[in-house]
């Protein structure tokens, strides 16, 4: 094993720890509150506060790629976390579905267990922050006559990014506004973005993950581990957390009208919906 490779299975053992003492406090505050939700923005915004002291502690270190990729990194986190913020603490009282459900699985070993399961999510963080750790790992390796500049793969990765957070900040504008319709309630959103793909967010969240791993190119890690993290986010974008969980929940709140919905519009990948059947 090549010293890179050590410094970075260092670092991400060093990150790995750190989160896990980070999630540990969350837990804890989870169990005395008695909402597990929390830990869905903890999370979150665990990338920024990760990016944010990478950012002040080796900034004479970092090439310019990386500043970009970090700096992008808090952006993206600082968006979601907030998101996820507002939507859980507005509903302290009430914990999400999923944990609910966790709960009545687990029955009394809940505490145990949702232990177990934030270290698990300690793990998923850190795995997904390769990227960086691996983009910092390089640069700090380089003397700084040689360091790497903003090439065209960065520029593509930084707009695929913005492009990326565009998206994402209309398609949320627009469930809003459709929600805050009165005409539209209990209706399911198929205009605009919604209108080419039932899951504009976590498209744009895949987006944003593809334009970290351009970011991340460099000739040591050649935006490997950054490809890797952007395909383990589409499937768990489409297979396991993401698209089922939610089509779940809202079909068993809208039923056939979100049944119809399926049948018109793309659940991922955006492209022209199919026409509405009359009937009769």
């Amino acid at each position: 094993m090549t010293p890179l490779y050590v410094d970075l299975f260092v670092e991400f053992l060093r990150l790995f720890l750190l989160t896990v003492i980070l999630f540990s406090v969350t837990w804890y505050v989870g169990k005395n509150i008695n909402n597990w939700s929390i830990i869905d923005f903890v999370w979150s915004y665990s990338f920024a506060l990760c990016a944010g002291v990478y950012l002040i502690t080796l900034w004479s270190e970092l090439t310019p790629p990386v500043i970009v990729l970090l700096s992008c990194t808090a952006l993206w986190s600082i968006r979601l976390g907030t998101h996820l913020a507002q939507r859980t603490l507005s509903e302290i009282e009430r914990e999400d579905v999923r944990y609910q459900k966790m709960r009545d699985d687990w029955g009394e070993d809940a505490s145990f267990f949702m232990f177990r399961f934030y270290v698990f999510q300690a793990l998923a963080f850190t795995f997904l922050c390769l990227p960086f750790i691996a983009s910092i790992v390089e640069a700090r390796s380089l003397p700084s006559e040689t360091q790497i500049k903003m090439g065209f793969i960065h520029w593509a990765g930084l707009g695929l990014v913005i492009f990326a957070l565009l998206f994402e900040t209309i398609a949320d504008r627009q469930l809003k506004t459709f929600k805050a319709n009165p005409a539209n309630q209990g209706k399911v959103c198929d205009q605009g973005l919604w209108a080419w793909t039932r899951h504009p967010n976590y498209f744009g969240e895949w987006l944003v993950w593809m334009g970290f791993a351009l970011l991340s190119y460099n000739t040591t890690f050649y935006g490997i581990p950054g490809l890797i993290c952007a395909g383990t986010m589409l499937y768990l974008l489409t297979k396991v957390t993401g698209i089922p969980m939610t089509e779940e929940r809202l079909i068993a709140s809208r039923g056939q009208s979100y049944r119809d919905y399926q049948n018109r519009v793309s659940a991922f990948w955006p492209r022209p919906p199919k026409a509405k059947k009359v009937n009769g």
